[in-house]
């Protein structure tokens, strides 16, 4: 079992880091993969436990102290140095009218500067006190460092630690360290399950339609992305039912749907897509992978979620319910081989040095629960969670699909303006309609939201 610890050496980067550090050489004025939460808080508030909470949180949370350097052979290597972690920045903004307006105005232009990963603290973690009864925690990291999964336990451990320092009582197990995620990760990529894993990835793209690969470097992220946000909650009754009914978990029913609309829907340069003489199509789209379930992961904010190809191969004239099926056996066998990353997949697809693939279209439902601050409302603002290349589907709630809503973004470079956004509508008109108790045997192509 490998045993290196990121206190004490200097250690390479993981493949999924990789990608980022290149991004960060690629795009060094522009803070592309910067993710940041702005954590909320209305209601009676003790503002010195809820700062020492923080503080607890930033010296247990080792990934905070990320230090970034470069060897003499101009390889990238990281190692934890707690001089990099942030030191909270507590900003008192009560008596002023515009107070919250001015928080979020700080905060923005906190996310659009410059972050040279090479000098500067990865994280900021700041405490705004509005009034007595009103605070925002931001909560800001690098993709290098965190996914939206790692951000998540972060808060929910301040959370923990804020209660504590209410009660006197116990703040829980510690978060996992930085370190042993690597080392796990090391002793995977040496065993035999990694091989077998990349034989897995290596027939799925065999025969699924070629995917659409970039340039690192050329890509032009839109300045304002094309964007529509729906509420989703009204289907909560029938997604929670149909889900039951089929034996499948909410997030997957609603992921597979989504893949269905998508095949059926996405066309031009932002999908990967075919259609045989016969009318049937088969299409690649993008799954986000936790990759954390049995693992020590779960428990050790970092770097950590993968992204995989789903392949769909459906006709408009199938029953629903047979669709369903198929893809819900894919998504599985996604799982059983879901920690083989994406980069790796990659290389074995003979992506050129340099190169990466473009996801798009991308699925993400986020079924998370969010951190829970004694005594407080509390409401979770995603400021940013890094870029997308094309077509992205995002869908949040909780573990019991409350509060579900829905985000539907494209690069207007790729999806016509024109005609966006009576398709991103179409997407609730089409799980509405697929949700309904008799759906399973209506063909696909008869649901209203396909527009065909």
């Amino acid at each position: 079992m490998s045993d290196q610890s990121p206190d004490t050496h200097w250690l390479p980067l993981t493949l999924a880091q990789l990608d980022f550090w290149e991004e960060f050489r690629l795009h060094p004025d522009t803070p592309v993969s910067t993710v940041a939460h702005a954590i909320e808080l209305r209601g009676p508030c003790d503002t010195g436990a809820l700062a020492g909470a923080i503080a607890e949180t930033i010296a247990e949370t080792d990934v905070m102290a990320l230090g970034l350097a470069v060897d003499p052979d101009g390889q990238p290597r990281q190692r934890i140095d707690p001089a990099r972690a942030p030191a909270l920045r507590r900003i008192d903004l009560c008596g002023r009218a515009d107070g919250r307006d001015h928080a979020f105005a700080l905060m923005q232009a906190d996310m659009e500067a410059r972050l040279d990963l090479l000098t500067q603290p990865i994280f900021a973690q700041w405490l705004i006190r509005l009034a007595e009864d009103h605070h925002i925690w931001l909560n800001r990291g690098h993709h290098i460092a965190v996914d939206g999964y790692g951000m998540g336990l972060i808060e929910r451990r301040c959370a923990a630690h804020y209660a504590a320092r209410l009660t006197g009582g116990d703040a829980g197990p510690r978060l996992g360290a930085f370190g042993d995620y690597l080392n796990e990760e090391t002793d995977y990529r040496a065993g035999p399950r990694h091989a077998a894993d990349g034989g897995h990835w290596a027939q799925i793209l065999a025969h699924a339609p070629p995917p659409r690969i970039l340039r690192k470097g050329s890509e032009n992220y839109p300045t304002e992305a094309l964007f529509a946000e729906h509420d989703l909650s009204p289907l909560r009754a029938a997604l929670m039912a149909r889900a039951t009914a089929l034996g499948m978990g909410w997030p997957d029913l609603l992921t597979v749907l989504c893949a269905i609309w998508v095949a059926l829907r996405v066309t031009g340069p932002a999908a990967a897509r075919r259609t045989d003489p016969q009318g049937r199509i088969a299409a690649t789209l993008w799954l986000p992978y936790m990759s954390r379930m049995g693992s020590v992961s779960i428990t050790v904010p970092a770097l950590v979620v993968n992204i995989l190809p789903l392949g769909v191969d459906l006709s408009p004239d199938e029953g629903l319910g047979a669709v369903l099926t198929r893809l819900s056996t894919a998504l599985r066998k996604l799982r059983r081989h879901g920690r083989y990353r994406i980069e790796q997949i990659a290389q074995d697809y003979g992506v050129p040095s340099g190169g990466r693939f473009f996801f798009s279209p991308l699925i993400n439902v986020l079924p998370f629960d969010a951190a829970h601050f004694t005594g407080c409302e509390m409401t979770r603002h995603v400021l940013s969670n890094g870029p997308g290349d094309g077509f992205n589907i995002t869908i949040r709630g909780d573990g019991e699909a409350r509060d579900l809503t829905l985000l539907t973004e494209a690069d207007p470079a790729l999806t016509p303006a024109a005609g966006f956004a009576a398709l991103a509508d179409s997407l609730p008109e089409f799980l509405r309609a697929a949700l309904a108790a008799d759906a399973a045997t209506r063909p696909v192509e008869a649901l209203p939201g396909l527009g065909r």
